[in-house]
């Protein structure tokens, strides 16, 4: 079976933001950007890492946080199945059965 890329996504799909994470650390963790905030634009999911002092860390767990988060699980469904054309199918489903001759309306 062969592979097919669908979309990727790029560095420039996201937004990435650090700041300083404050907290237990003292006087390094007051002074470096150490805490790191991943924003993907399109779907508006969110990872926050400031558990590590070291700023590569957080990001990599911020970005973990994100992909498995709820909001960008769904928005990856959704992105797939309209590449993959089951949209359409799903669209042309409704459609057949929102027709006059399927419907029951009921007076009250």
């Amino acid at each position: 079976m062969n592979k097919k890329l669908l979309f990727s996504i790029t560095k420039k799909d996201f937004e990435i933001q650090t700041f300083r994470s404050g907290g237990k650390g003292g006087q390094h963790q007051n002074k470096t950007e150490s805490g790191v905030r991943i924003i993907h634009k399109e779907s508006g999911a969110r990872g926050e890492a400031r558990d590590s002092r070291y700023q590569h860390v957080n990001r990599k767990n911020a970005f973990l946080r994100l992909v498995n988060s709820d909001k960008f699980k769904a928005w990856l469904k959704i992105k797939i199945s309209e590449k993959t054309g089951e949209m359409e199918e799903i669209e042309q489903k409704v459609e057949k059965m929102m027709e006059d001759a399927n419907l029951k309306i009921e007076y009250f």
